[in-house]
């Protein structure tokens, strides 16, 4: 995946500002909770025809640039 910019929105009117694939109101976090139960690529598109692979892996890559930028400050 080259960039996730392109199908990732974060707008404050759109379930409440929470990233979202663009064009739709399913959030990063509802995608990797689908992925975390164990649901495969297919079995999402399956249940969300709106989505494609692509943008699946955009949320991954989404979510894996705001993991790496994530800092812990000790207190």
């Amino acid at each position: 995946m080259k960039s996730w910019e392109p199908f990732i929105v974060i707008d404050s009117e759109i379930r409440f500002g929470k990233p979202c694939i663009s064009g739709t109101r399913i959030s990063v976090a509802d995608i990797l909770g689908f992925l975390a139960s164990g649901l495969t690529y297919e079995d999402i598109i399956s249940d969300f025809p709106q989505l494609n692979k692509e943008q699946i892996l955009a949320a991954l890559a989404f979510a894996a640039d705001k993991e790496s930028t994530t800092r812990i400050i000790a207190a």
